[in-house]
């Protein structure tokens, strides 16, 4: 199944906080990455004090459900430190889930397709470079 994963950092080493995203989705042996949009620098949404976002977008194939790859998401996030403070605030990583296959989905946990990517260019540039591969 094809899923697609937007990644976004404005913490400490940018480019090096995607790779390390990057790489621990490769490492997951139930998902491989096999499309990586160009990086692009963004302004900050919704809370504006804050640093400049690098942001990416990555699909994947993987067997695993919709709510098992998010908690693989989750789980990256957790293992490089992410710490959720203020809502849009600063993040060493962001993992949001925005596709799986035709898949809709709307539970407490996810809701897909994501409900806010359309209204997101940060999200939807680097996801429109994949999906015209």
């Amino acid at each position: 199944m094809k899923a697609y994963i937007a990644l976004g950092t404005n913490i400490g080493d940018r480019r090096k906080n995607i790779e390390d995203a990057l790489a621990a989705l490769n490492l997951d042996p139930d998902v491989k990455v096999t499309k990586i949009s160009n990086i692009h620098e963004t302004e900050p949404v919704g809370y504006l004090d804050q640093d400049m976002f690098l942001n990416a977008c990555c699909e994947v194939e993987t067997e695993l459900s919709p709510h098992a790859l998010l908690g693989v998401c989750l789980g990256i996030e957790a293992a490089m430190g992410r710490i959720r403070q203020i809502k849009n605030g600063p993040r060493i990583i962001d993992l949001d889930l925005l596709l799986y296959e035709n898949e809709k989905i709307n539970t407490p946990e996810l809701t897909l397709p994501h409900p806010r990517m359309y209204e997101r260019d940060f999200v939807m540039i680097p996801l429109k470079e994949i999906l015209e591969d």
